[in-house]
């Protein structure tokens, strides 16, 4: 049986984390080693964690690292031939990680392979089962099946890009491809890196008869003026890192004369400043940031075991 190394971060959230730990005691997949990432607490966890679950590697960064900063960290411990990328908010049914495994087993030239993602509290409602390509006008995506009810089938499929919260990708596609690009901070990354995967001719697949419960809300009533930044400065960082030169002259086209000045009168009507101002800041940081450091993001120096 192959070994697979779960790998969650944890900021500010010990008690859901503990509860991530607890799910994992009833899989039905023996060979596992789980690797919690504190990624920058106000309080250190570890003795909390490891006094209830010793078994887990713990490791400490001092300062908050993002999302693929606290999982690279997580990567260079990592000893298995599969590294399970899960969200500290998630909790894993038992045979989600035997059946990803498996279907490394019968598509081996897939970089990432994702379970269906359902919500936690309305189990019944789906955020996840695929991504579609990213659109070249709008630099944007939607997730398919997202809040509906997806029927889980044993089906394996193809899709554009995995999904952060869920997604189990091979040691060696890592070594190939390199770590996930620390460019980000916040949001796309899980995109960029699938790019960059399909880039070395791997593809994203999809098990529709495996799932996991993520604890984040089906309402929309999540958003912030760090949110906002960040997912403006990094779809236009996308862009910038994935397209060619006609397709960015297109993007930059629409979000000037239309994405622009609509998002600047929403906010203006809805007597959000803070937002605006995080929207504006995401914008100028790219016009700030020169090409050539914002195409550097994938680490090749990932530690052999």
């Amino acid at each position: 049986m192959d070994k697979v190394s779960i790998v969650t971060v944890d900021y500010n959230q010990p008690d859901v984390t503990l509860e991530l730990l607890e799910s994992l005691k009833q899989q039905d997949y023996d060979n596992l080693e789980v690797i919690v990432v504190d990624n920058g607490s106000k309080n250190n966890s570890r003795n909390r964690i490891l006094n209830l679950y010793p078994e887990t590697i713990f490791i400490r960064s001092e300062k908050n690292l993002g999302f693929a900063g606290g999982n690279n960290l997580g990567i260079k411990k990592a000893t298995g031939k599969y590294l399970f990328f899960v969200n500290n908010d998630t909790e894993i049914p038992s045979g989600t990680i035997s059946q990803l495994v498996e279907a490394f087993h019968q598509y081996p030239d897939s970089g990432a392979i994702c379970p269906v993602i359902n919500y936690y509290h309305h189990p019944e409602l789906t955020q996840y089962a695929g991504y579609t390509p990213i659109n070249t006008l709008t630099g944007r995506n939607r997730a398919i099946g997202y809040r509906e009810q997806v029927k889980l089938e044993n089906i394996v499929e193809e899709t554009s890009f995995a999904h952060g919260a869920a997604m189990m990708v091979p040691k060696v596609v890592i070594r190939d491809v390199g770590m996930m690009p620390e460019n980000y901070f916040l949001y796309y990354e899980e995109l960029d890196w699938a790019a960059h995967m399909k880039t070395h001719f791997y593809k994203i697949r999809v098990v529709k008869a495996a799932y996991v419960l993520h604890k984040e809300s089906v309402s929309t009533g999540k958003s912030s003026p760090l949110k906002t930044y960040f997912q403006t400065r990094n779809r236009i960082l996308f862009m910038r890192r994935n397209f060619g030169f006609m397709n960015q002259l297109a993007f930059y086209l629409f979000f000037v004369l239309l994405a622009l000045p609509k998002s600047t009168l929403k906010f203006l009507l809805r007597g959000e400043v803070d937002h605006l101002k995080s929207f504006l800041n995401g914008v100028i940081w790219n016009l700030r940031e020169p090409i050539s450091s914002v195409r550097i993001g994938y680490k090749y120096e990932f530690l052999r075991q």
